[in-house]
């Protein structure tokens, strides 16, 4: 049995869940994490992860009770900070002994929204992404937002999502939903490369605009249901060719305030596999990346709630 030392009221379902550890990139990924949970009206909570599970075998009682103090110390810290920023926000803070990912899967369950922060330090090592966040953007059920590039510029009023047609139309909705939060414009783009749609045959390139038109007019479609959906909501298409889907969507993130793409199950439930495209993302996006995993079907907690729900 898993007992977390927690401080507070118990967290509220559906809570923002952000982790520190003392970095830099931590301390800007709960600010990021504080404003995102005001724009949703849902609870911030906090989350220091000490990994003493593993290590209490090995260390001495005096050594757990420092690590112990000195993850309260930084919790303390970090909420105090939030509320200097946000003094309305309802924020809890948890002391978990757990390793980081796991503590932070843990904290966010099913329906909260887990934000953990890039973790370069310098030169090209600054654009990859640290161990725990690629292991938790892997196996959370709950959609995970990893923060990147430049906080400090100017909003671009788009939230891009990187979608293929109709079939996007479940997870795509939590973009749209992103893109209300923000009173922003939500930008659909699909990167469509005529090669590998129908090979290198001569005889075969007669189909190819057969085929682009397909891709648009289910784009279409699919702008067409949100628009219904979220009314007010501005949805744009875009159609990119190429054939490099990865830097064509990193290219995209110069002009967005966040990228929402999906993920798939593995078989029999093994956690989630991530792709080349969603790799490339979140170890070279230019803003924050969020990883929403694709319903299996439409009970799921992803695809339960309707447009008039938000908050």
């Amino acid at each position: 049995m898993n007992h977390e030392p927690t401080t507070g009221p118990d967290p509220h379902r559906g809570a923002v869940v952000a982790g520190v550890d003392g970095s830099p990139e931590a301390r800007a990924a709960v600010l990021w994490a504080a404003a995102e949970a005001g724009r949703r009206g849902l609870p911030l909570r906090i989350v220091h992860a000490s990994g003493t599970d593993t290590r209490t075998p090995y260390a001495s009682v005096e050594t757990l009770e420092r690590i112990r103090h000195e993850g309260h110390d930084l919790l303390v810290r970090t909420a105090d900070l939030v509320a200097e920023r946000f003094p309305d926000l309802p924020v809890t803070r948890t002391l978990s002994h757990r390793q980081p990912a796991a503590a932070l899967l843990d904290a966010a369950g099913d329906d909260g929204t887990i934000v953990v922060g890039n973790r370069g330090h310098g030169g090209f090592t600054a654009l990859m992404l640290g161990s725990v966040g690629l292991d938790v953007a892997s196996r959370a059920k709950a959609p995970v937002i990893v923060v990147r590039g430049d906080l400090e510029r100017p909003r671009t009023g788009t939230v891009v999502a990187a979608v293929k047609g109709e079939e996007d139309h479940h997870w795509v909705r939590h973009a749209a939903r992103a893109a209300r939060w923000r009173e922003a414009t939500l930008r659909l783009i699909t990167v469509w490369s005529p090669v590998s749609q129908v090979g290198e045959a001569v005889t075969m390139l007669d189909n190819v605009d057969e085929i682009a038109h397909e891709r648009v007019h289910e784009l279409h479609e699919l702008a067409d249901r949100l628009r219904e959906e979220f009314p007010g909501l501005t949805v744009t298409i875009e159609v990119v060719s190429g054939h490099s889907t990865a830097g064509r969507l990193v290219e995209a993130t110069e002009q967005a305030d966040l990228v929402v793409v999906s993920t798939h199950r593995k078989p029999l439930g093994l956690g989630r596999t991530l792709g080349r495209v969603t790799h490339a993302l979140l170890h070279h996006a230019h803003c924050p990346v969020e990883v929403v995993p694709r319903p299996k079907h439409e009970g799921d907690p992803l695809d339960r709630d309707a447009a008039d729900e938000e908050v």
